[in-house]
């Protein structure tokens, strides 16, 4: 089993910035990917970004360029600076843990932390 705790979201002003981590702790393989997804209200959850053990990393079109994604192998833990945050990246974002488990890919969850963006 595999437990994933975020911390860092809270209520920031457009243009400011916001630091999230993920730490992760159970059963982690050492083949594995690392993400963050976002929730808005009414909306469907969404990739904002992915980083590999190896640090292959992958974005969503409307966070490029004004966040970033890396991980810290050593402690197991994923973070996402976030800078000029806009109105538009209110949302709940999650932590996802993807790793192969006896040849099935399984996906794990934070709870999840709330990002909001005043105009």
């Amino acid at each position: 089993q595999v437990q994933l705790v975020e911390s860092g979201g809270g209520l920031v002003q457009t243009g400011e910035s916001l630091r999230l981590s993920c730490a992760a702790s159970g059963t982690i393989f050492p083949i594995n990917a690392m993400g963050w997804y976002r929730q808005a209200p009414g909306k469907q959850r969404e990739l904002v970004a992915v980083i590999t053990r190896s640090s292959s990393t992958n974005y969503a079109d409307s966070v490029k360029g004004r966040f970033t994604i890396s991980r810290d192998n050593a402690k197991n833990t994923a973070f996402l600076q976030m800078n000029s945050l806009t109105p538009e990246d209110t949302a709940v974002y999650y932590c996802n843990l993807q790793q192969g488990v006896f040849g099935t890919i399984r996906d794990y969850w934070g709870q999840g932390t709330q990002v909001t963006v005043s105009s």
